[in-house]
């Protein structure tokens, strides 16, 4: 079948409310605290994702749930919007849309999720169709959505079988389980792994450094690309560690800059970069959707991202 799709992405998708930043502690006993900013913007790994590589030119489908709310009609209208075919993200008339509340204080964050519509979001929002119709498949927020990752397995090798490639951004595990048993038939059926430095050093069952977690997850997988926040990033494809060094830019949110991360380096892999080259435009896309409020706001363009890059440290076609 002919790729209608260059991505297609599998996920979560809900409004994200950004408060901060925090200059003291949190209060309870109903005191009242006042912040700088507060946002109402897309939030949910996948669906941020989503729209940095729909930004950077990738056509781009979404599939997942969220309810059939107020909630869910603005994630499924910012993305359609943002250039993100919805006809598979499933209006549920039961479950409310997910929903989490950032505080952010320096460079750090607190976050709160409603779950919402993540518990119940499976393969079955997923249709055949956009599997064996995408060049690439993504899964982010693994952790969050039980029975989609009881599914991934499956889903994911019906997308190679039609001859696409795969990617997994599996995010924080609430449960602090970071379960490697049930993981393993997911990572058997990924072709790239995007963890940030602390994801990594979980999903490797413990190591001493983002490079010691890239070469273990590394011969589970064919290529790891870690975030490493302002220390830039690192890949490895079980043979040769690379890094890429972060940009400079004055970060005002860092919210959803691993989800821009993901974006850019599956854009320039589809396009055939080799993977030192895909980790520098990576950083670039991450580095800058800092530059505003919330997580889609500020992500780049192709062209925005060239303009960063030197000649010879990134893709130029």
């Amino acid at each position: 079948m002919p790729t209608a799709y260059d991505l297609l992405v599998i996920g979560d998708a809900n409004p994200d409310v950004i408060v901060g930043p925090l200059t003291e502690p949190l209060a309870f006993g109903q005191r009242e605290q006042l912040t700088d900013t507060g946002s109402l913007v897309i939030g949910g790994s996948a669906a941020i994702m989503a729209c940095g590589a729909a930004r950077l030119g990738l056509r781009v489908a979404f599939a997942g749930r969220v309810g059939d709310d107020d909630a869910g009609h603005y994630i499924r209208d910012a993305l359609t919007a943002r250039g993100v075919d919805t006809h598979a993200l499933t209006l549920d008339p039961d479950r409310a849309t997910p929903l989490t509340v950032v505080l952010t204080r320096g460079e750090d964050r607190a976050i709160l999720t409603s779950p919402g519509t993540l518990t119940t979001t499976s393969g079955h929002d997923v249709p055949a169709g956009l599997l064996a119709s995408s060049r690439h498949v993504h899964a982010a927020s693994y952790f969050l959505q039980p029975r989609l990752a009881d599914d991934l397995p499956e889903l994911l090798r019906t997308a190679r079988a039609h001859g696409a490639t795969t990617s997994l951004d599996t995010q924080d595990d609430p449960s602090g389980r970071w379960d490697g048993a049930a993981l393993d038939a997911v990572l058997a059926e990924t072709d790239i792994l995007l963890p940030n430095a602390r994801e990594a050093a979980h999903l490797a069952g413990g190591a001493n450094s983002p490079a010691e977690a890239a070469a273990l997850l590394a011969a589970r997988v064919p290529l790891v690309a870690v975030k490493n926040g302002a220390e830039g990033a690192l890949c490895h494809d079980g043979r040769t560690l690379m890094r890429a060094e972060s940009v400079a830019v004055t970060p005002r949110d860092t919210v959803g800059a691993g989800d821009s991360f993901d974006a850019g380096f599956i854009a320039a892999t589809l396009r055939r970069h080799p993977p030192h080259e895909a980790l520098r435009f990576a950083a670039v896309c991450g580095a800058l959707s800092t530059r505003a409020r919330g997580g889609t706001a500020a992500q780049p363009t192709r062209d925005e991202v060239l303009a960063h890059l030197s000649p010879t440290g990134a893709p130029t076609s």
